[in-house]
């Protein structure tokens, strides 16, 4: 248990061989370590100090939580980097999903590896300004899990923020998996002496999902970080109707596609028609959707981005859904209106920097 470090065999929710209630609390009930941790002498993580120092060097601390997974946390947290690199940012992105690292495939980073320097770690870049650190850049096989306890989760989240030489920055964007859990908490503990700036809550509109962002919004309110904001993702589908398929339901069951019938006859009939954007309800948004709950929390709601197959494309190949001419037409100005909502409520600036 060198310099305060939870150790391998710790039980899962162990409060730390610093902590006060270090052998009391009923977690330490059973642990090898309990005497240990109840007679060694308590003082300041000598990480968080570390920490502080590396840390020092970036302006903008953004974590970015959800409440359930599934809900497209991972591709706001990739898309945010993005639109803030293209504003000219200096930009890092951290994954703290251990167990399900997905932004190396979002920044099309697959396959990549960390490199060390005399300075700590250094990011793997997509661009000059976009710098980015994950777990998955360190399993060589992507196919392998992570059957990490607690404190193992603790100790990589910590050298991350501790040993990654991320040099001058103007945004850190933190992509933390769901839940209140141990990362959550790790992060927030580790950064919270640096100042964090907020959180960006990620949801979908229904209920089952809305039950759990609470929870996050609670999370929140309880360790001190100032809600930026809840988006509510996937919120309806979006998509030109010259992109749907069309079929019909046979006599025995069978869909037939008459895709290619329905754009003739829209051709020769309405043309008109094919520059529409067709919009259509996916999840059951009958409670209110996440603008009914903010309002009931008394946290901001920043907006809805639509369920765009062209989105899932962008994120998919790994690449900015800014770039493309396609994510124009329905999830980009959404997700941009929501980006600029975020940097007005800091009073950052877009054209003089953060």
């Amino acid at each position: 248990m060198e310099n305060g470090e939870i150790p391998e065999n710790a039980p899962e929710h162990c409060p730390g061989p610093q902590s006060e209630t270090a052998g009391k609390s009923d977690s330490c009930e059973g642990c090898p370590n309990q005497e240990i941790c109840a007679t060694a002498p308590k003082g300041p993580d000598p990480d968080l100090v570390a920490i502080v120092e590396r840390m020092a060097t970036v302006k903008h601390k953004i974590l970015v939580l959800s409440g359930k997974g599934g809900v497209g946390k991972s591709t706001f947290s990739a898309q945010f980097a993005f639109a803030l690199a293209a504003m000219d940012f200096e930009v890092g992105l951290l994954d703290i999903d251990i167990c399900g690292p997905s932004i190396p495939k979002m920044l099309g980073l697959e396959g990549r590896e960390i490199r060390r320097s005399n300075c700590g770690w250094i990011p793997v870049y997509v661009e000059s300004n976009l710098g980015v650190i994950s777990i998955g850049f360190t399993i060589p096989n992507p196919d392998e899990a992570a059957i990490w306890r607690g404190p193992r989760k603790t100790r990589l989240i910590k050298q991350f923020l501790r040993d990654v030489d991320w040099g001058e920055l103007d945004f850190l964007v933190v992509d933390a998996p769901p839940g209140t859990s141990d990362e959550q908490i790790t992060i927030v503990q580790s950064l919270e002496a640096t100042g964090i700036d907020g959180a960006v809550i990620v949801t979908t509109p229904q209920q089952v999902s809305l039950i759990d962002v609470r929870k996050e919004v609670s999370f929140c309110k309880k360790v001190g970080v100032e809600v930026l904001g809840v988006v509510e993702n996937m919120s309806g589908l979006s998509q030109p109707l010259s992109e749907f398929k069309f079929t019909r339901m046979t006599e025995t069951g069978e869909q037939k596609d008459m895709t290619e019938w329905a754009m003739s006859y829209m051709r020769e009939k309405a043309p008109e028609m094919l520059n529409l954007i067709a919009c259509s309800e996916v999840f059951d948004a009958s409670g209110g959707g996440a603008a009914k709950m903010c309002n009931d929390m008394g946290v901001p709601f920043l907006g809805k981005v639509p369920l765009d197959p062209q989105l899932c494309k962008a994120a998919e190949d790994g690449r900015s859904c800014f770039s493309d001419d396609k994510c124009r037409r329905a999830s980009a100005p959404a997700l941009k209106m929501i980006i600029d909502k975020i940097l007005a409520q800091k009073n950052i600036s877009t054209e003089n920097g953060a």
